[in-house]
């Protein structure tokens, strides 16, 4: 599981960069989790995580100065803590993606805060790559640019070491000893968190009349797995 680990965090640090460098929409929650779930083996769960990830920061884009909470940081660690911690207790619950979610939630945030630090970090290089362009020095432009790039990665790596080191060994023991009043709200969660998504990307969309036209077709379908008993 450790070298798992390493390999998760070099390949969510890589994908990550993604952030600040070419904007290639890989670090997107809907691309990044289900490439964790990939190399761990299981893309299904992967991709359920992303999808609802991805809803649930839709209107959060970095335009202009804004910095919006780290996405990314969260996808891959919740797949991660999910896949690796189902794989030691035999299977991928709902409950188990549910919880790992509202684990990696918050570490989003606290890495939106860090994200603020680096780039105020890196504005400090950008003058100096300013200074060298003055006298030419292409050299030294090539270095600053590189420095801001591997200090970012540097710590994408690092922190999601870091977590996934913490979280995952933690979550193997904590969860069977969760009580069954806390896994059937878990497995709520599992079913809440879509919803909530979808009001975010509504929300973020603005389309005239799309809230009671989505009720609508939520309840037809709530009713018809309530009717072949899908739950």
């Amino acid at each position: 599981m450790f070298i798992k680990i390493i390999i998760i965090s070099l390949f969510g640090g890589l994908l990550c960069l993604d952030r600040v460098f070419i904007q290639a929409m890989v670090s997107r929650p809907i691309v990044i989790a289900p490439v964790i779930g990939i190399i761990l083996g299981n893309p299904y769960a992967g991709l359920i995580i992303g999808a609802m990830l991805e809803l649930f920061w839709m209107d959060r884009s970095p335009i202009g100065i804004y910095i919006p909470p780290n996405d990314s940081i969260a996808a891959a660690l919740a797949a991660s803590l999910a896949i690796l911690a189902g794989q030691s207790l035999g299977a991928v619950t709902k409950e188990l993606t549910a919880l790992s979610i509202l684990l990696a939630i918050p570490f989003g945030i606290l890495a939106k805060k860090i994200d603020v630090k680096i780039t105020e970090s890196n504005n400090r290089l950008s003058d100096q790559a300013l200074e060298a362009a003055k006298a030419l020095d292409l050299c030294a432009i090539e270095r600053k640019t590189y420095l801001g790039l591997a200090r970012i990665f540097i710590f994408y790596v690092v922190f999601l070491f870091i977590l996934q080191f913490i979280f995952v060994p933690a979550l193997i023991w904590i969860y069977p000893q969760i009580p069954a009043e806390i896994r059937a709200m878990l497995y709520m969660t599992y079913y809440f968190l879509p919803l909530l998504g979808i009001a975010v990307a509504l929300h973020t969309i603005k389309l005239r009349g799309a809230i009671p036209v989505f009720c609508a077709i939520f309840l037809v379908v709530a009713a018809a797995m309530e009717y072949f008993h899908v739950f």
